[in-house]
């Protein structure tokens, strides 16, 4: 138990920080990423309930793990990705100096910073994780593989809401006078690539609520 005790007081620090991006807006108390989770496991929870090709505990367990990693790996968005150097190597060392850049980023610096990502991800599960009981700690890991890799009909349906709870977030800000929130193109990228019948239609009442 004195494992198990360790594990959930690390990952309660995820309800201390602002996430990343909502930082490079500069939001004031932006959301924290404990408050993300529960949001999106809620979502997954009531949209998912009536879908038959689901496992919904497993579907809600990796909502609740997906991004606990970032008790030790750094929360990167796409405006670091926009602000990376595609004509040098980006290393690991070079996070720390990354300079975020409201915009788009190109595929090439996308693609650097993704494997960096996934690199220190990867090891931070491995710390975060390393002293649980052996069949937990294999549950956990197995569930963050999975939604990292989207092949099975949880991980898609996860890894689409998780797109949802940030459109949600997004809107929320959006609506209280923070204008460089690009709501517009948030949602044209969400419907290119949402395709969950259920989500489809969650989507359609936040378009009604603008």
């Amino acid at each position: 138990m004195e494992e198990i005790f360790d594990f959930i007081t690390k990952v309660g620090h995820l309800k201390e920080d602002g996430r990343r991006g909502w930082k490079i807006h500069e939001i004031e108390n932006p959301e924290t990423t404990a408050s993300h989770i529960f949001q999106l496991a809620l979502l997954v929870w009531a949209v998912g309930k009536d879908n038959n090709e689901l496992d919904l505990c497993r579907a809600i367990k990796m909502a609740l793990i997906h991004d606990i990693c970032e008790v030790y790996s750094p929360d990167l968005t796409s405006y670091d990705a926009a602000g990376i150097d595609e004509d040098k190597e980006f290393t690991r060392e070079d996070v720390e100096k990354l300079k975020p850049i409201k915009g788009r980023p190109t595929t090439g610096q996308r693609m650097k910073m993704e494997k960096v990502k996934e690199e220190l991800e990867h090891e931070a599960m491995e710390k975060l994780t390393d002293n649980l009981p052996e069949k937990l700690k294999t549950e956990i890991n197995d569930l963050w593989e999975e939604y990292e890799a989207m092949l099975t009909p949880e991980s898609r349906f996860v890894k689409q809401a998780d797109k949802i709870t940030n459109l949600i977030q997004g809107m929320e800000y959006w609506k209280k006078g923070h204008d460089d929130i690009e709501y517009k193109l948030w949602i044209r990228k969400a419907k290119e690539t949402i395709d969950d019948p259920g989500l489809m239609a969650f989507l359609l009442e936040i378009e009604k609520s603008l």
